[in-house]
């Protein structure tokens, strides 16, 4: 069998590819007229694939996408071939788990609001600047400021996509005492977090009920624009939105209007419409709203993982063993 990787790869992932797989024959090419060439015998691919080499291919029964998100992959012949696909999912689960804990935490504390004072040197708790801390009367009285910092404990995590990511996220939000609901379109439990995920179809219960609504689903013809106008007038007001999923599933436009019509408290975002934001956008003015760019998945272990997951597959493919990560095309998922 014949695995042809294309772009080529460094020679010490090519040598323990080859220490993973023995009995396979690689090519790892440069150009794509190799690529085109060499495709006709191919009976898996690794890199990326485009029509003109998916029409010279004669006999492909595997593509191992170098990625988890498949909106910028696929195309239709790709996903009306017969081939099998896999991708990158699961390698980045706890890493985007950790970041959206991050921006839960920050929001439910102020802390980016006393981060911003910080730099002005300006010494005020949010909820009432003029309070003094009082060690003897302030513990026993509700306060302006106790009421600005949420009790995590308290809160409901809405969670849209409960994947490999969504998993993760639930865990370590019932780890902080976090109530979790989920929408996925294969609804299932997760032992010790959540009992009962709900079919999409309970969005807007979800949407209700949550104090921070996390969405870590994927691009796909179903999620595209889903967040507008409608679905933020049914969220609480005083609810956060936090998007690690894909950029182009919330419209911005109408999460702005959200925010600043309060609809909707806040958002913490790490992926947007258009990347980079433009430096022009109203976003970025607003002090209740968490900016990063496109980080969530940044981790020293992410590269380690993606090659083992590469080499895992490609021993199973040369011994005839079920693939992990098959996608189904026609869902980019």
């Amino acid at each position: 069998m014949l695995l042809l990787i294309y772009p080529a790869i460094d020679n010490k992932r090519l040598q323990a590819i080859q220490a993973a797989a023995p009995a396979l024959q690689i090519m790892n090419v440069e150009s794509e007229k190799q690529a085109r060439e060499a495709i006709r015998n191919a009976d898996a691919f690794y890199g990326k694939i485009t029509p003109q080499l998916l029409s010279s291919a004669e006999k492909l029964q595997w593509i191992q996408s170098p990625t988890a998100s498949l909106e910028h992959y696929l195309f239709p012949e790709l996903i009306e071939h017969p081939v099998l696909l896999t991708n990158m999912r699961g390698i980045f689960s706890d890493v985007i788990a950790d970041q959206v804990m991050g921006y839960v935490v920050m929001l439910a504390r102020n802390l980016h609001l006393y981060r911003d004072q910080q730099r002005s040197k300006h010494w005020a708790p949010i909820g009432d600047e003029s309070a003094k801390t009082d060690f003897i009367q302030s513990p026993g009285t509700l306060t302006p400021v106790d009421k600005t910092h949420r009790h995590l404990s308290d809160c409901v995590m809405g969670i849209l996509g409960v994947g490999a990511i969504g998993t993760e996220i639930a865990r370590r939000a019932s780890a902080f005492g976090m109530k979790i609901l989920g929408v996925d379109p294969h609804p299932r439990s997760i032992p010790g977090v959540m009992q009962d995920c709900w079919p999409v179809s309970r969005l807007e219960e979800l949407l209700n009920r949550s104090d921070f609504v996390v969405i870590a689903a994927p691009h796909t013809p179903k999620t595209e624009r889903l967040f507008e106008r409608k679905l933020f007038e049914l969220m609480k007001a005083n609810s956060y939105l936090i998007n690690i999923g894909r950029g182009a599933i919330v419209k911005l436009d109408d999460l702005v209007e959200a925010i600043t019509s309060n609809k909707i408290a806040g958002a913490a975002l790490d992926v947007f419409e258009e990347e980079p934001l433009p430096a022009s956008h109203r976003l970025w003015e607003m002090e209740n709203v968490i900016i990063t760019p496109h980080i969530a998945a940044a981790s020293p272990r992410v590269s380690e993982r993606h090659f083992e997951l590469l080499c895992e597959n490609i021993r199973r493919f040369s011994n005839e063993e079920d693939l992990l990560n098959r996608v189904d095309k026609e869902s980019w998922y």
